[in-house]
């Protein structure tokens, strides 16, 4: 039975030490390497450390998973990304599909699950559940797939917080109400992750947001 060379890249060290814990159960697995954020990893896959596929978060710090897969079609890496997220919304799942990931499994996903889409993605197959796929082509029929996780509207008033001005400031610019600059405002903290304006602002710049 041919071994099954996989990374796992992932910020969140108790993750990474249970899914090591579960995949040692396997014969047919071999954990090489172990990261947790993307820089690290595209510095083992320029190593030319020799493996089969990266089990890949999409929210890491440094450099995020939509970051990692734009990096890796660049490259003549074999290395195929299966993307392991919280993210079930049909945007994430949409956008990896387009750059590059063999695999999208949210990270409740059952240990079965798990092994059959390693399995699978080492045989050069996708690996997309029913589930994933409806998310994903309930998207796609709606709406084109956003390069930016944020919307136009959001960007706009994302440029505007990092400048520095107050959401009365923001909403004077842009024409429209308070509570309206405070509802973009707390959609772009949820899809940044991110509590407060200091955190908002670092994790844009490391999105090349701003």
């Amino acid at each position: 039975m041919n071994e099954i060379k996989l990374i796992i890249a992932d910020d969140h060290q108790l993750f990474r030490n249970g899914l090591e814990e579960l995949l040692r159960k396997y014969d047919d697995i071999k954990i090489v390497e172990s990261v947790a954020d993307g820089v690290d990893f595209m510095e083992v896959v320029k190593s030319q450390l020799e493996a089969d596929i990266v089990l890949l978060d999409i929210t890491m710090p440094n450099m995020d998973g939509f970051q990692v897969l734009k990096e890796l079609k660049t490259l003549t890496s074999s290395i195929k990304p299966i993307v392991i997220s919280m993210h079930s919304d049909g945007n994430y799942i949409a956008k990896c599909a387009k750059m590059g990931a063999y695999g999208y499994l949210l990270k409740n996903a059952d240990e079965s699950e798990l092994i059959l889409a390693i399995r699978t993605v080492y045989k050069g197959k996708k690996y997309f559940s029913a589930a994933i796929s409806e998310k994903m082509i309930n998207f796609m029929a709606t709406q084109s797939i956003s390069e930016n996780l944020l919307s136009n509207k959001e960007n706009e008033v994302l440029g505007l917080i990092s400048k520095g001005l107050t959401t009365n400031e923001i909403a004077t610019k842009l024409f429209v109400s308070s509570r309206t600059i405070e509802t973009h405002r707390a959609n772009i903290l949820k899809k940044l992750e991110v509590k407060n304006t200091a955190e908002l602002i670092k994790r844009a710049a490391e999105m090349n947001l701003i």
